[in-house]
């Protein structure tokens, strides 16, 4: 089975605001915002998303920090950003075209 994921273009800009939200600014001069809780809400690694499937809540968990914050970025190749959080997770890699995606779709994040 192969999987492949859809492409999209990095963004011109990426700015990580550690305790706020995540800027981008995509080529065509669209700039998105995301508030960093949204993001945690919405990992989309392999753990958050079952969790989610199964109708449970990813984030925030009973012991998790107050506030959200990212203490570190990472970009993945030319393909997406990995985030590291306050509350130890570290797994999700939110590619460029899921971010590009939810830019274009806000209410579907």
């Amino acid at each position: 089975m192969e999987f492949e994921i859809p492409h999209a273009e990095a963004p011109a800009t990426i700015e990580l605001e550690r305790e706020q939200h995540l800027r981008l600014q995509w080529a065509d001069g669209r700039i998105t915002t995301f508030a960093l809780e949204t993001l945690r809400r919405r990992c989309p690694c392999a753990q958050c998303r079952g969790l989610r499937d199964q109708g449970k809540v990813a984030y925030p968990g009973p012991h998790s920090p107050q506030p959200l914050s990212a203490v570190d970025a990472e970009l993945v190749g030319n393909w997406g950003l990995l985030i590291r959080w306050n509350d130890g997770h570290e797994t999700g890699i939110f590619s460029w075209s899921v971010l590009s995606s939810w830019a274009d779709d806000p209410d579907g994040i």
